[in-house]
């Protein structure tokens, strides 16, 4: 084998590696972002739940999932303030 093409398929291989590297990074933050959503409309439906007692819900659709699980509590504190707010405005 000659000698430059060893060269080129360590080259190769090497960039290769590189764009994965690159691809990796944001794979890995649209997956936590994927969770998180998964998580807040958990917590949704157990506000849902829990707030069936006193006719009270809060709908659960992708923007407010996704409130929910980029903020967390303050996130579902924040869908609730809104609701109790603005009434059925939103949902």
């Amino acid at each position: 084998m000659d000698f430059l093409v060893i060269i080129a398929y360590v080259a190769g291989v090497l960039i290769v590696y590189a764009l994965g590297k690159m691809l990796m990074i944001p794979l890995r933050s649209i997956f936590n972002l994927i969770a998180n959503a998964v998580i807040g409309g958990g917590v949704l439906l157990v506000i849902n739940f829990i707030g069936s007692f006193w006719d009270f819900g809060v709908g659960v659709n992708p923007i407010t999932a996704l409130v929910v699980g980029l903020l967390g509590v303050p996130g579902a504190l924040l869908i609730i303030a809104l609701r109790l707010v603005f009434g059925n405005l939103i949902s």
